[in-house]
């Protein structure tokens, strides 16, 4: 898809109203300048504000107005990408074999305005794509690590994939991407989720699972790809299969909608983190009247109103993996959920991060709490901590839109190939 392909696609889709005016015509504009300039503008470093009386300004310090930014998180935000980028290795993957990691270090700056090979980050954000394409293997597996990781970092890889085609047209992610779709599809299992390694089987292993090759479908399709609709369906089933409610209904069950309930694990083992994923799962594929996402956004919003930062100790909320979910749920459901959490959750992050200048191995980092540790748990928190304060910016494909009218019904019509439209 090029970028002319962009902007008739952005001309097609509505917005909600916590995609301000602002965010519309900064995603137009962006693509108008692009289209215009070959695709030879350097956007590194700038932000595109739009004032109240509507005139256009470019700036390369300053952050976006309004409340979802302010200049203690932007200045958070360049010392967190200037970690990333000091501490990357020549290789670029930051000294890790997981793709899905080394994806997500590559995320953190197109959600900041970087792409590859322009300004002053671009090598950084070519190299780490590089490394990813360089070890896609020949079946489309996005996954040089241990086999059991396989689908983890594959959906993770795969969706930061498409949202890189999406604002650079680059043919040979295109190549790469159609591939690891294909081979999405291939191994969803019979119910509709996935296992930890790449084959398909009757029955997938969890809900975790499920989120991360729903959100590499939905990136594909935002980037012009379109996607089996078939197994868009059974993923929805999955995790609506997933829902529990306290009394002890499951799924489908009508008494499920009685009373609080939540997203599971695996049916039965309820966290916060599931509870995110479920809603962006839903949000991703249209359902947005389900009542299903209400319910979690409760759970995750009192979540949210507990938190309590350790100044300095670079530890983010909850654990990386969950941060990041749910910085999307709210990000994803908007309105008041937005303006009522993200606030804590990008307030957590500016006094929670590292500060010391005299180690360059530190300054500027987060780490996760919980699943990787050493300098790959310093990648996870920080490139997580990163996106989560870039996602105001609004640059990413999959954050530019509000509610699409029709993507529901786009996505439950008759199969279709994966590939570009």
């Amino acid at each position: 898809m090029n970028l002319a392909r962009c902007w008739t696609l952005l001309l097609s889709r509505n917005r909600t109203p916590h995609h301000h005016e602002s965010s519309w015509r900064l995603c137009c504009g962006m693509v108008g300048l692009l289209l215009l300039a070959d695709r030879c503008l350097n956007v590194a470093g700038q932000r595109l504000a739009i004032a109240q009386d509507g005139a256009n300004q470019v700036s390369s310090s300053k952050p976006i107005p309004g409340w979802e930014v302010t200049p203690e998180s932007e200045a958070a935000l360049q010392k967190g990408l200037a970690w990333l980028a000091r501490n990357q290795g020549t290789e670029g993957n930051w000294e890790s074999e997981d793709l899905g990691l080394v994806g997500l270090g590559g995320l953190s700056f197109l959600a900041a305005g970087h792409l590859p090979q322009r300004g002053r980050y671009g090598d950084t954000v070519d190299r780490a794509f590089k490394y990813v394409l360089k070890k896609a293997k020949p079946s489309g597996l996005l996954n040089s690590a241990d086999a059991q990781r396989d689908m983890y970092n594959h959906g993770l890889a795969a969706f930061v994939l498409g949202q890189a085609y999406g604002m650079t047209g680059d043919p040979q992610i295109g190549r790469v991407l159609d591939k690891s779709l294909r081979l999405i599809s291939n191994t969803q299992c019979e119910d509709g989720g996935w296992d930890y390694r790449a084959k398909r089987q009757q029955h997938g292993h969890d809900l975790s699972l499920v989120v991360m090759q729903a959100k590499a479908l939905r990136s594909a399709v935002d980037s012009g790809f379109e996607v089996r609709n078939d197994v868009v369906r059974l993923a929805i089933q999955s995790v609506r299969d997933h829902y529990k409610a306290e009394n002890g209904a499951r799924g489908f069950d009508e008494k499920a909608q009685e009373g609080p309930g939540q997203f599971t694990y695996d049916g039965n083992r309820t966290t916060l983190a599931m509870a995110a994923c479920g809603v962006v799962c839903l949000q991703e594929f249209g359902q947005y009247d389900d009542w299903r996402i209400a319910k979690n956004m409760e759970q995750i919003s009192r979540e949210v109103s507990r938190i309590r930062p350790n100044r300095g100790s670079g530890e983010v909320p909850f654990d990386a993996y969950t941060l990041y979910y749910v910085g999307q749920a709210i990000y994803q459901t908007g309105g008041a959920d937005w303006q009522k959490n993200y606030p804590a959750l990008r307030d957590y992050l500016v006094a929670s991060q590292v500060k010391r200048p005299e180690n360059p191995g530190e300054d500027g980092s987060w780490r996760d709490t919980r699943w990787v540790h050493g300098k790959q748990g310093q990648l996870y928190g920080t490139a997580v901590a990163c996106f989560i304060l870039a996602m105001p910016n609004r640059y990413l494909p999959i954050l530019q839109e509000g509610k699409i009218e029709g993507l529901k019904d786009q996505l439950s019509g008759p199969p279709a190939a994966n590939k570009p439209r």
